[in-house]
């Protein structure tokens, strides 16, 4: 007998499983970045990446048991997306994790009882399975947990070990499955029948290191680390299909379908693809612009412009022509607000990004289609049946038209397109990268290694020297190394010391000069690449060559900007601490010249109140002149002083403490004043949520004040000017013009309205009698879509039984049109979502609604008497 769990939304699958583990004693820590720190990935494409370097023994963790729901971003099976029940490229991965603490059998118990106990699942409706080799834990399942040998299932290394690479910590998994099908019994179970089977739960047993030699060791330290897919999860306890349908994703498919002006259930297969893809690729490009990534032609920025164009293509495919992409994602940012409020907070940011994209995608799609029609018409005229690789790939070079796309209308006109020509003229892209001079990625720790055995680690003497002799040791020319360089050129300079910081621990590097004998560089950014400092910047004057003698020194101003502005963000967290909650920690921060960031834990909103305290606390201690104490320790000491260290952050066996007694400490590399009074003043400028128990507060401080003041005190008094008002009386001003407005706005809108019903009453004379209905056709001038619905409405209730389609021209370049039908032209088989969408399309728009009222636009105001033309045929035709 099959189990009937309860449903659960995908809100409380997350909350459940959180709250169990939180129950357990596991800090519950906000989802990271889809921007990881890891510089070897693109994306944050797994639940366990952002604690890779606490698993690799890189850095000590603040908390031996965690759990979280971390949003992930995967696209190296793009094109399974929408034609399997669970591919994905957004999905949140929910997880357990254990550092050195509780292992294999606690691990397993409790990922048993949170399936069983809180989600409700029978035990007869789930298998699981173990590393072949692994009888410790089968043992485990069969005689702790009481499962059947029948369904404990051995799989070999390529489906249950876990490695982080050819050598390193790795260890076997465990994976439970739920079987939706008990009753074809346990003969013969097979794991890989998707139809009958789906994994929900990883348990990888973090037991060995494994050494070049392929040997495995037992670690010390053993670790747990476990994934839950949360939209598979949905999918069983909502007992939809597949993962598309359920409360996660099948909103967002049905505000695309709504547009489309088509119902999901009743389409094919083709269209529930594209509706799919969309109600996926949305969710992702959401999440991944709140994460302040924006579209670009490279790394990320590349998958976010691919995945956008993806969701046009498809939207083309479903037949909506125009913008919509912004419609769809107000779905996606509201079903995410709950759990990520960040998304809700740059929503603005989100649309204008998504309505650029599309808007440029739409223009060169156009083009694109074009000059494919074209190649066509000269392929059919010359008897061939293949585009050829080098026009596939102009169309996709140039016009950024997908391959797939040019190969769906190929085989609409019987032909065929030559893809290994296609993938050949992308190598050719490719090479054109490479010459022969060695190409070294500087945001890729691997690249850096060559180097390393020819030079030395760059020596930092910054903390207590702002200008320095050194020497050349490396020069690259995007990323290129290279001898020589001359003015007006682009360089990134190795030195064998320097006194620039390379951004790190969110201080972001040093500017300033890197000069010699007739030699100006100046340099905009340093990083830090394994241990090399990375200067970034252009030769001013000059050519430089590697080997030169040169004088590094960094812009002290920019310097002392930065250091208040750093050790303001310590006294913040010290403030937070005191004044709203001991137990806050920093989840991340931005020291630049200009402002500062810092991201704590926290599950509220501050108060006004709390907001100000903090803002006075911190300049309290500005005021009282605290001189820092920084001194190198051994981290077991610094820790038992009880400096604060942030979690996951990497730290050595030494470290440096930044000492404020009786204020703050901290472990920090970063550059600090060494008395609290050199900050000056220090001010909050915002707060606000930006994940699921992160806040985030902005501030400025030093002389960056000043910068801030000067701009606010610029708008005050260009407004005081222009409302011919003092300062203090701006805000009444303001009001009683917002009033004004609004009723001004109000009586517009009735006289528009008016004017409309007049317009429209006009129309009933023109009324045609098509069999057992009336019909009216026509344009109005000049009417807004708001008022053109309200005049179609009146006169469908005026005619009784028919049809009236009207449209406008409110402005240049800009068309609406709307479709009213009696229930009896309902039954007739017309409805006027699909009809106005199809007329729309006349016009270069689209639109839908429901089947007795329906509004769509378009951009080519031209076509519109054309467009109410066929609107007239079409309903004559149907009625008559």
């Amino acid at each position: 007998m099959s189990s009937n769990p309860q449903y659960r939304s995908g809100n409380e699958i997350r909350t459940l499983f959180l709250d169990f583990y939180a129950q357990r004693e596991h800090q519950i820590l906000p989802s990271a970045s889809l921007v990881p720190e890891d510089p070897t990935v693109l994306l944050t494409i797994a639940g366990m990446l952002p604690f890779k370097p606490i698993f690799l023994g890189q850095r000590t963790p603040e908390f031996k048991r965690a759990t979280t729901s971390q949003k992930c971003i995967r696209t190296n099976d793009i094109e399974n997306v929408g034609r399997t029940k669970r591919h994905h490229t957004f999905f949140e991965m929910l997880g357990n994790f254990s550092f050195g603490d509780y292992f294999k059998e606690q691990a397993i118990a409790w990922g048993w009882e949170i399936s069983t106990q809180v989600f409700g699942f029978s035990p007869q409706n789930l298998v699981v399975s173990v590393f072949e080799e692994d009888d410790e834990a089968y043992n485990i399942w069969r005689d702790k947990i009481g499962v059947t040998e029948a369904r404990i299932k051995r799989m070999g290394a390529d489906d249950n070990f876990w490695a982080s690479g050819p050598t390193g910590p790795c260890g076997p998994c465990s994976e439970i499955y739920y079987d939706f099908h008990p009753e074809r019994g346990e003969d013969n179970i097979d794991l890989e029948d998707d139809t009958r089977f789906i994994e929900f739960y990883n348990l990888v047993f973090m037991q060995y290191n494994r050494d070049a030699a392929g040997n495995l060791t037992p670690l010390q330290n053993k670790n747990i680390d476990t994934g839950m897919g949360l939209e598979r999860m949905a999918q069983i306890l909502q007992k939809v299909p597949n993962n598309y349908e359920t409360d996660l994703i099948f909103p967002i498919i049905k505000t695309a379908a709504q547009i489309a002006g088509i119902d999901y259930h009743t389409s094919d297969e083709k269209i529930k693809v594209s509706l799919k893809v969309i109600g996926d690729h949305v969710r992702a490009v959401v999440h991944m612009i709140a994460d302040e990534i924006r579209a670009s032609n490279v790394g990320r920025g590349y998958v976010l412009r691919r995945l956008i164009r993806r969701v046009v293509r498809h939207g083309r495919l479903l037949g909506i022509s125009g913008n919509f992409i912004t419609q769809v994602a107000e779905t996606a940012i509201a079903l995410a607000e709950s759990a990520y409020p960040s998304v809700r907070q740059r929503e603005a940011a989100i649309k204008a990004e998504l309505e650029r994209e599309e808007t440029n995608f739409l223009k060169t799609l156009d083009r694109g289609e074009k000059l494919l029609e074209d190649i066509i018409q000269e392929l059919k005229q010359q008897g061939q049946t293949e585009i050829s690789g080098k026009n596939a790939f102009k169309l996709y070079d140039t016009y950024g038209f997908p391959l797939e796309l040019t190969q769906e209308i190929a085989e609409e006109n019987n032909l065929s397109v030559d893809v290994e020509g296609f993938e050949a003229e992308m190598e050719i892209q490719k090479g054109r990268g490479r010459d022969a001079h060695e190409t070294i990625d500087l945001t890729v720790q691997g690249s850096l290694d060559k180097l390393a055995e020819h030079i030395h680690a760059t020596e930092f003497i910054g903390y207590t020297q702002a200008a320095a002799t050194a020497k050349v040791e490396v020069l690259l020319v995007n990323g290129v190394t290279e001898e020589a360089a001359e003015a007006g050129t682009e360089v990134q300079i190795l030195l064998n010391q320097t006194p620039f910081y390379a951004e790190s621990g969110g201080q972001i590097g040093d500017r300033g000069y890197i000069s010699g004998d007739g030699i100006v560089v100046r340099v905009e950014d340093v990083k830090k690449e394994s241990d090399f400092f990375v200067h970034f910047g252009r030769i001013e004057r000059g050519t430089l060559r590697v080997g030169d003698t040169v004088t590094a020194q960094i812009d002290s101003a920019c310097r002392r900007r930065a250091q208040a502005n750093h050790t303001a963000t310590h006294l913040l967290q010290a403030a937070l601490k005191k004044i709203v909650d001991e137990g806050i920690s920093q989840a991340g921060s931005l020291v630049s010249f200009d402002r500062l960031r810092f991201d704590f834990n926290c599950p509220r909103a501050l108060t006004t109140e709390e907001v100000q305290q903090v803002e006075e606390q911190v300049n309290t201690w500005i005021s009282e002149a605290h001189s820092a104490k920084i001194e190198v320790l051994p981290l077991a000491e610094a820790k038992a002083r009880g400096a604060v260290a942030m979690f996951g952050e990497k730290y050595g066996d030494e470290v440096r403490v930044i000492d404020f007694p009786s204020v703050s400490m901290e472990l920090c590399g970063g550059t600090h004043v060494s008395n609290t009074a050199e900050i000056g003043v220090f001010k909050i400028i915002s707060e606000a949520g930006v994940a699921s128990g992160v806040r985030r507060i902005e501030a400025v401080s030093g002389p960056a004040i000043l910068d801030y003041l000067n701009v606010r005190e610029k708008v005050v008094k260009d407004l005081s000017d222009r409302f011919k008002v003092k300062p203090e009386e701006l805000p009444d001003r303001i009001t009683t013009l917002q009033t004004e407005l609004r009723n001004a706005e109000k009586q517009l809108e009735t006289l528009k309205g008016q004017l409309a019903i007049a317009k429209s009453d006009s129309l009933l004379d023109t009324a045609q009698t098509v069999g057992d209905h009336k019909i009216i056709v026509a344009q109005l001038e000049g009417v807004d879509p708001e008022s053109l619905k309200t005049a179609a409405e009146r006169l469908l209730q005026k005619i009784g039984n028919g049809a009236v389609v009207l449209g406008s021209v409110p402005e240049a370049g800009k068309v609406s049109i709307v479709a009213a039908f009696s229930p009896e032209v309902n039954k007739k088989g017309l409805q006027a979502g699909k009809f106005v969408g199809a007329i729309a399309k006349i016009c270069g728009g689209g639109g839908g609604g429901r089947p007795n009222l329906a509004q769509a636009g378009g951009r080519d105001d031209s076509k519109l008497p054309q467009a109410l033309e066929q609107a007239q045929s079409e309903l004559k035709s149907s009625l008559d």
